[in-house]
C-alpha cells in the first residue's frame, strides 16, 4: 500500500535526507505496521488521519518544518490504542477520501492485535455500535469491549469490497460491503457496514458503526454443499477429542436439543448438554460415519445415518443411529437437533450364548465370592435381580 509506505517512511525519516529503500512489494505493507510505529514511538508524527500524507500536512512534534516550507499546525495528543506513550497530532479541518478509507485499516489493524481494549479505543467516548451478531446496542467503552471479547476469538480480518465515502464539516462516513476471513475457522463472511467518524480530541474516531448480515442471504439461505454438511460431523468429533464438555456443548445451537444414546433425559440447554458429555467423554469416544444421508434446506441442513464409536478408555466399538439437524446461527453452522440411539436389532435379538458360556457365568460369580467382597458379589446380579438365599427366609 503506497500511501502507508510513504507515511511510515516519514515517521522513520522525517527530514527525508536519504530516500528510504522500498521492499519488493510495498503494496503488502499493512496499516498494522503504522499502528505499531505510532504506539512505540516516543517522538513521531501522529496519524489522526485528518493530518494528511503530503509534506504540507505532516509535522514533527518538535515543530521542525517538513518539505520545502513549514506548515502551521495545531498539536493535540494522540494515544492511538490507549497504551504506551502519547504522541502529538497535526490536525486540520479537512480529510480526504483516501484518509477516510484508511480509518478502516486502523480499525482492522486493531482487530489483528486480538485485544478488545485496543479495538474499543477506536470508538469515541459516546459511541453507538450495532454489531453483526448481537442484538444488544453498545453505547460505551465497556459494552463495545464486551462485544469484541467474543468476536475476536474468531480471529477476524476484514477487507472492503465496495464502499462510498462522504465528507462533511467535522465528520465523515464510509458505507458499503466488507468481507471477513475468520482465522480460527477459515470461514469467509460478507456483511454491510456503516461507519460515521468524528473528530474527538483532535483524533478521527468511530462515533457510529452499524454492521449487518447480507439480507438476501437470509432470504435465500446460507449455501452449503453435501460434503460441507458431512464435514460438520468432523467439527463435533474434534470437539469430543478435546475431552472438554464445554467445547462439545458449544457446537450446539442456543436452542439445541440433544436426545442422547445412553440417557433418558432430553437435553435442551447448554448446561444439560454439557452435563451429558461430562460423563460420556470419560469413555474417550471417537466417531466415524459409516452411512450418511444429507438433506439441505433454507438455512438448515441435516445428516442422518449410522456411526460407530471407538471408546479409547476400554477399546470397545459401539454402533448407533444418528440424526443431526444444523442451523446457521451467528455466522456458523451449529447443531440444532441431535438424536442418537443404539441399533435396535441388537435389543430385539439377544446376544447368542452357548451352553458352555452359560456354565462359565457360574465361575464369574464364584470368583466374586473368592474376593470376600460383598459389593463385588452383588455386582454380579442385574439391577432387578432376585436372590432366594440358602440361610435366610
Amino acid at each position: 500500500m503506497t500511501m502507508g509506505y510513504n507515511f511510515l517512511s516519514k515517521i522513520i525519516n522525517p527530514h527525508n535526507t536519504t530516500p528510504p529503500t522500498k521492499s519488493n512489494n510495498p503494496d503488502k505493507m499493512k496499516f498494522a505496521s503504522i499502528a505499531v510505529a505510532l504506539t512505540l514511538a516516543t517522538q513521531t508524527v501522529a496519524f489522526a488521519p485528518s493530518a494528511g500524507l503530503s509534506n504540507s500536512r505532516v509535522a514533527q512534534t518538535t515543530g521542525v518544518a517538513v518539505g520545502p516550507a513549514a506548515v502551521s499546525t495545531r498539536s493535540t495528543e494522540l494515544n492511538l490504542f490507549g497504551f504506551g506513550k502519547k504522541a502529538a497530532a497535526a490536525v486540520e479541518s479537512d480529510i480526504t477520501e483516501k484518509e477516510v478509507r484508511a480509518l478502516f485499516e486502523l480499525w482492522n489493524s486493531a482487530l489483528a492485535t486480538g485485544d478488545s481494549r485496543i479495538v474499543a479505543n477506536r470508538y469515541t467516548k459516546s459511541p453507538v455500535l450495532l454489531p453483526t451478531v448481537s442484538d444488544q446496542v453498545r453505547t460505551d467503552f465497556a459494552s463495545v469491549q464486551d462485544y469484541f471479547d467474543g468476536f475476536l476469538l474468531k480471529e477476524p480480518q476484514g477487507k472492503i469490497l465496495e464502499g462510498k465515502v462522504n465528507i462533511g464539516e467535522g465528520w465523515a462516513s464510509d458505507t458499503g460491503i466488507y468481507e471477513f476471513t475468520m482465522g480460527a475457522t477459515g470461514d469467509v463472511v460478507k456483511a454491510r457496514y456503516s461507519y460515521n467518524y468524528v473528530k474527538e480530541d483532535g483524533i478521527w474516531k468511530i462515533q457510529h458503526h452499524h454492521s449487518s448480515v447480507m439480507p438476501e442471504e437470509i432470504a435465500m439461505g446460507k449455501a452449503i454443499s453435501e460434503d460441507e454438511v458431512r464435514g460438520l460431523f468432523g467439527l463435533w468429533n474434534d470437539a469430543l477429542a478435546t475431552e472438554d464438555p464445554k467445547t462439545v456443548a458449544s457446537r450446539y445451537a442456543k436452542a439445541g436439543v440433544l436426545l442422547p444414546t445412553v440417557s433418558d433425559t432430553p437435553r435442551t440447554d447448554f448446561a444439560g448438554i454439557e452435563d451429558y458429555f461430562t460423563n460420556f467423554l470419560k469413555l474417550k469416544p471417537q466417531g466415524e460415519i459409516l452411512e450418511s444421508h444429507v438433506t439441505i434446506g433454507q438455512n438448515w441442513c441435516q445428516d442422518v445415518g449410522i456411526y460407530e464409536f471407538t471408546m479409547g478408555a476400554n477399546g470397545k466399538k459401539v454402533k448407533g443411529r444418528y440424526s443431526f439437524i444444523y442451523v446457521h446461527e451467528d455466522g456458523e453452522w451449529k447443531i440444532n437437533h441431535h438424536h442418537s440411539s443404539i441399533m435396535p436389532e441388537g435389543i430385539v435379538n439377544a446376544e447368542p450364548i452357548t451352553d458352555e458360556e452359560v456354565r462359565g457365568l457360574f465361575n464369574l460369580w464364584n470368583d466374586a465370592l473368592a474376593t470376600k467382597d460383598p459389593k463385588k458379589v452383588a455386582a454380579r446380579y442385574s439391577k432387578e435381580g432376585v436372590l432366594l438365599p440358602t440361610v435366610s427366609d
